[in-house]
């Protein structure tokens, strides 16, 4: 019983431009992605523009049921594997008209809507938002850190723009880590956990209603508003439950379901299925993190071991909403048998079956029993007073600071102020932002210091593949012409196709596994001999002569 496995984030940051209100989104998103590749660059002496993104062998239209999806019937949200379609000329042009601006000084060919930094993450324009997607890894604690890493990034993409807005003329971005606008749309929060491709897929769909309908007890972000544009008043858990239509599906931006049935491994596909859920809320607070990422390996792994609890709900989207909407955590929820249960006590129908299970095959490690110990510390916590966690978890931390609000100036739900405070606790810079602020203050607990998550922002973890991505980028960054989850394509002088390398492994290509060879190669033509040497059967070349 363990929560190692390896873990992702993806995060889509809200963005807008308080100077430009009607500026065209996408540009804005190009502009942050643009202008955090820039900062790369001039970091690492590159002369070339950032490492493109490889979109060979993705599959978005796979469904892990066990057919795929015809491309005519995809909604375009879902084409993933085709590059963003936005030539520079065009996100010139839709800059100069929707905003009114005039970046003659701006140089579009340098644009970049896709790129992969130093710590093995992707940035890129995903449709109207900039999204980071962090590097494998395989702790619970790390897929918090690499996360937190991403909102650095953010800030000082944020810091760069403004700082660049006298020469380029484009406006300078808010960018905030939260899940929407209030006025109907929603953007992702999502996550990604490597399963064996032996587990049935129904199974772990069975298991994780209940669970995810729940979660958000531990996890949510808090919200205030109700319904998918805000429109009755009140305060709810989360922030994207009003947005989930279905129990199982394959869509993300539409019709969006509670268990997604993408199929696309980013692996050996034989061996391993990619779990990736996109029902999850984006974390500020590094407990509400760790219990997000670590209580859901928890249930994989209790799905895997056949030792999941046996529950069903009688209506899980509804529940998933009834639950939200309860901040006083004392709605129920109907169950097929017949109960009616809260989803605290939901979630402690997990924990008891992860204790029950906890010594299976020798006793967990301290990466298990730290989740397993805050697990049960939390739900203990919720029984007894939700407000004692406001130090903890962000949608406790909202709802006091709002309560706080509401009673000095008396303001009711639905006054705009109320709004305006929800999202400034989303945003990402230190000084603006109130999560940062209860940070600043000892009002919020961290599990990292500023330090380490800007050690993260360009170190890759060393226990993935991420490790040898990232220090490609970092040691040869005019020679990786691309990459992408499971290969990186190199230049090579006299190829004319240079070299591709494949990754398939998450576990291989690690800091133990490769360090020697990458250390000690000059350039990336010795690397790549030294890697077909040892290796053959990952570098995919031309004649090296």
């Amino acid at each position: 019983m363990t929560v190692r496995r390896v873990m992702g984030a993806e995060t889509e940051y809200g963005v807008l431009a308080p100077g430009a209100p009607h500026a065209n989104a996408t540009v804005l998103s190009t502009q942050v992605v643009t202008t955090y590749a820039a900062l790369v660059r001039r970091r690492l002496g590159a002369r070339h523009a950032a490492a493109g993104w490889d979109y060979h062998g993705e599959s978005p239209l796979r469904d892990a049921r066990g057919f795929t999806l015809p491309r005519a019937q995809a909604d375009p949200s879902q084409l993933t594997d085709v590059a963003p379609v936005l030539t520079a000329e065009e996100i010139a042009a839709e800059a100069l008209h929707d905003a009114g601006l005039y970046a003659e000084s701006l140089d579009w060919r340098q644009v970049v809507m896709n790129t992969v930094l130093p710590n093995g993450a992707r940035l890129y324009v995903d449709h109207s938002h900039p999204e980071y997607s962090s590097p494998e890894v395989t702790t619970p604690r790390d897929a918090v850190l690499w996360d937190a890493a991403g909102d650095r990034v953010a800030a000082d993409t944020v810091r760069a723009v403004a700082a660049a807005e006298p020469t380029t003329g484009l406006p300078a971005v808010s960018l905030y880590k939260n899940n929407t606008d209030n006025k109907s749309v929603s953007y992702g929060a999502h996550e990604n956990y490597l399963v064996p491709r032996s587990v049935p897929f129904a199974a772990l769909a069975a298991a994780l209603l209940p669970f995810f309908a729940s979660r958000q007890v531990v996890c949510g972000a808090g919200r205030v508003g109700l319904g998918d544009r805000g429109q009755r008043p009140g305060f709810q858990i989360a922030q994207r439950a009003d947005f989930f239509e279905r129990e199982v599906g394959l869509e993300t931006t539409v019709h969006r379901p509670m268990v997604n049935t993408r199929d696309e491994p980013h692996a050996d596909a034989h061996r391993h299925r990619r779990l990736h859920v996109i029902i999850g809320d984006a974390n500020l607070s590094h407990t509400a993190g760790l219990l997000k990422f670590g209580t859901t390996s928890l249930v994989l792994g209790l799905v895997e071991a056949g030792a999941a609890p046996e529950l069903a709900l009688a209506d899980p989207v509804a529940a998933l909403q009834a639950i939200s909407h309860d901040p006083g955590l004392s709605a129920t929820v109907a169950l097929r048998d017949g109960r009616q249960l809260t989803g605290v006590q939901l979630q402690r129908l997990y924990l008891d079956a992860a204790r029950a299970h906890e010594h299976a095959g020798g006793a967990p490690d301290a990466a298990t029993r730290e989740v397993l110990e805050l697990w049960e510390e939390v739900l203990d916590a919720l029984e007894r007073d939700p407000l004692s966690l406001a130090d903890r978890l962000d949608w406790v931390a909202k709802y006091a600071l709002l309560r706080g609000y509401r009673e000095r100036d008396g303001l009711a739900w639905d006054d705009p102020r109320m709004t305006l405070i929800d999202l400034q606790y989303h945003d990402v810079r230190p000084e603006k932002g109130l999560y940062h602020r209860l940070v600043a203050a000892g009002r919020m607990r961290t599990l990292f210091g500023a330090d380490e998550v800007a050690h993260a922002v360009d170190a890759p973890p060393e226990d993935t593949r991420a490790w040898f991505r990232g220090r490609l980028v970092t040691r040869f960054p005019d020679d990786v012409l691309a990459a992408n989850w499971d290969s990186v394509s190199l230049s090579l002088p006299g190829v004319r196709r240079g070299a591709r390398i494949a990754m398939p492994e998450p576990l291989a290509l690690t800091r133990d596994d490769v360090a020697p060879l990458l250390d000690a190669a000059p350039d990336a033509e010795h690397l790549v001999r030294a890697l077909a040497a040892a290796r053959p059967g990952l570098v995919h070349t031309g004649s090296l002569g």
